[in-house]
């Protein structure tokens, strides 16, 4: 059986990466394709948005469930955070 072609970011046309959620998560999947483009327009301005509608200094990143296909926000706080949940090829 081949790997499935990683799938784009909508917001901005990168490939996304493979990132493995915490053991603790509610995710079941193995693995959620996440856009990790710092200049991805839905990053970016995620910054302003929450700040203003949360009062809190925070953005999301496109994610995709390769199991269901659905697309959520996963929360981010720096450019830095999640990357070290980042499942390099191999």
């Amino acid at each position: 059986m081949t790997e499935p072609e990683k799938p784009e970011c909508k917001h901005c046309g990168e490939e996304m990466k493979k990132w493995q959620p915490p053991a603790d998560s509610t995710w079941t999947c193995d693995f959620l394709w996440v856009c990790f483009n710092d200049e991805c327009p839905y990053y970016v301005r995620g910054w302003d948005h929450m700040m203003k509608t949360q009062e809190v200094k925070a953005s999301y990143r496109q994610s995709l469930n390769p199991e269901t296909g659905s697309e959520s926000p996963l929360p981010t706080w720096s450019n830095e955070a999640h990357r070290d949940r980042i499942i390099e090829d191999e």
